[in-house]
C-alpha cells in the first residue's frame, strides 16, 4: 500500500518524464490526491466526481464532466458513452470508487480510449485506502480514422 507521500513522488516523477501530456495528467492526479487526503475512501463515486470537479475548476483546468461522446465506426457513430471527465479536450478521465482496481476497470478504461479514437487517459480510483491511478494509452491511436469529430478540432 502506498501513502500519500509516496503517490505525491511517483505523481511528481510522472511530470518529469517524457510521457506526452505528463504536466496535465500530473495536474489532474494532483487534483485527485487533494480530493483523497480530504475525503478518504468510502464514498460513492458521485460524491468524488464532485468534489473533483471543484479540484479541477480551482487548478483551471478546462473540463466537461459525463461529456457523451460519439463512437464511430469507418465514420459512422455506432453508439454513445459518457466519461467521466475530458479534461483539456485531450485527457478522458475515469474514476472508480472500488477496494481495489481490477483489469476490468483498466480494460474498460482503454475500450473508451480506442472508442473515442483519444491517445491517452487516466483510471482514478478513490475507493482504496491510497489513492490509485493508472495512465492508459491507446495503442491503437489513429487519430481522426475512425472519424470521431471530437478529433477533427485539430
Amino acid at each position: 500500500m502506498f501513502s500519500e507521500q509516496d503517490l505525491f513522488d511517483l505523481m511528481i516523477y510522472m511530470t518529469k518524464t517524457e510521457y506526452k501530456y505528463s504536466d496535465l495528467t500530473g495536474r489532474i492526479i494532483k487534483a485527485a490526491m487533494n480530493v483523497h487526503t480530504a475525503l478518504g475512501n468510502g464514498f460513492q463515486e458521485v460524491i468524488y466526481q464532485r468534489a473533483l470537479q471543484i479540484e479541477l475548476r480551482d487548478s483551471n483546468l478546462s473540463f466537461e464532466r459525463e461529456q457523451e461522446m460519439p463512437i464511430y465506426y469507418k465514420d459512422t457513430p455506432i453508439g454513445k458513452r459518457r466519461v467521466d471527465f475530458f479534461v483539456e479536450d485531450k485527457i478522458a478521465l475515469e474514476i472508480k470508487a472500488v477496494t481495489e482496481l481490477q483489469d476490468v476497470h483498466v480494460s474498460q478504461a482503454i475500450n473508451y480510449l480506442e472508442a473515442y479514437d483519444l491517445e491517452i487517459g487516466l483510471l482514478i480510483n478513490f475507493g482504496a485506502r491510497s489513492l490509485q491511478f493508472k495512465r492508459v494509452y491507446n495503442k491503437s491511436f489513429k487519430q481522426k480514422l475512425q472519424g470521431n469529430p471530437l478529433q477533427r478540432k485539430s
